[in-house]
């Protein structure tokens, strides 16, 4: 394995946890692609159907009742029929995401943030992953000040995140989210603080891949 192969870095994260910002940093500082979002718009192309379907899905299980609803709002609600079309199903959508992955790792050095990448990259040889998290009081001021909203709201939607990205990935790679064995390095920026946690992924980047 030569060193300029692209070498690939996945952060999965606590929501306020600082993983999009430190994942950021990371990809301006080694001049290397940043995959987070742009995933789900490749993912809308490859399935043919509007980004706006699949948002509201991202690392999360649909619901049982939801597939229902979908699969009967053309018809009899009485009567089953198959889903439309431009809805894909929740393992046609990680089959998708995980394609995704598995070629951008293939083709460019990259930092993507959360879907699964440690798990699905996990025999990668140029691999490093990273997991962050924090505790609550530190959770809860981040996500209030980045997506102004309320410690009400913020709370619910730490919540909510935990226990989404939580099911989804246990679902669809069969892994425990919270193993901190699968995890190269694993920080808590709110011990560290976010400027110190990215030095020391940046130095672990340096001493493995050149």
């Amino acid at each position: 394995m030569q060193e300029n192969e692209p070498y690939v870095i996945t952060i999965s994260r606590q929501l306020g946890s600082g993983g999009s910002y430190i994942g950021q940093r990371l990809s301006s500082r080694f001049g290397i692609s940043y995959f987070d979002r742009e995933i789900i718009t490749r993912a809308a192309q490859k399935l043919n159907v509007p980004e706006d379907n699949l948002t509201h899905r991202d690392e999360k299980v649909t619901p049982a009742w939801r597939s229902m609803a979908a699969a009967t709002v053309f018809g009899n609600p009485y009567i089953y029929t198959p889903p439309p079309k431009n809805m894909p199903t929740d393992k046609e959508l990680f089959q998708a995401e995980n394609d995704i992955i598995m070629d951008i790792a293939r083709q460019v050095s990259a930092v993507i943030i959360g879907r699964g990448g440690y798990c699905i990259l996990r025999s990668h040889s140029r691999h490093l992953s990273i997991f962050l998290h924090a505790d609550m009081a530190f959770r809860e001021q981040r996500v209030q000040e980045v997506y102004h909203v309320s410690l009400q709201e913020a709370r619910k939607m730490i919540q909510s995140t935990d226990s989404s990205r939580a099911s989804y990935l246990h679902a669809k790679t069969g892994c425990d989210w919270m193993d901190v064995r699968q995890y190269h390095i694993c920080l808590d920026t709110s011990v560290l603080g976010l400027e110190l946690a990215e030095e020391i992924i940046a130095n672990t980047v340096k001493a493995r891949f050149g």
